[in-house]
């Protein structure tokens, strides 16, 4: 079974934006479940279809496809959940490591979250000055709960 093991963290400060490229991502939900979701993606030009089981700690089940990309604008236009999560997506190497900050733009404007994937949950490493509070562990930063609760909706 392919699993994903992530770690999340609010973003601080600016210092990482001159080390990122960044991609636009729009993504749908077609189904939301704490115990699974399917996700449909369209990054760039690229279209992919996920699916994640329920977390267990901050490993879950994942599996990923590549889709044509007109599929994935009809099934995000014509099927997913709203609102869509729209972001771009910065790729950063720090100490090593592949870093990932999420950018939302829509109803989770203001939002800024960096991800870091590992293969195992207690796998050592370094955290960036631009990495703050851990949010692992809080559903709200899921971006499948933000189609259900934006960010907006927080303040």
């Amino acid at each position: 079974m392919a699993v994903e093991v992530e770690r999340k963290f609010l973003v601080v400060n600016d210092s990482w934006r001159d080390a990122a490229t960044g991609v636009l991502f729009r993504q749908g939900y077609l189904c939301t479940e704490p115990e699974r979701t399917v996700r449909v993606r369209l990054a760039g030009e690229r279209g992919k279809l996920t699916i994640k089981g329920k977390a267990v700690g901050i490993s879950r089940a994942e599996y990923e496809y590549p889709i044509p990309a007109a599929e994935a604008v009809e099934l995000l236009d014509n099927l997913c959940l709203r609102p869509l999560i729209e972001k771009t997506r910065y790729r950063i190497e720090y100490a090593g490591r592949l870093w990932e900050v999420d950018e939302f733009h829509g109803v989770n404007a203001g939002l800024l979250l960096a991800e870091i994937e590992l293969e195992t949950e207690d796998q050592a490493f370094a955290l960036p000055d631009w990495a703050g509070k851990e949010v692992s562990d809080d559903p709200r930063y899921y971006n499948s709960n933000l189609v259900r609760e934006p960010f907006k909706n927080w303040r």
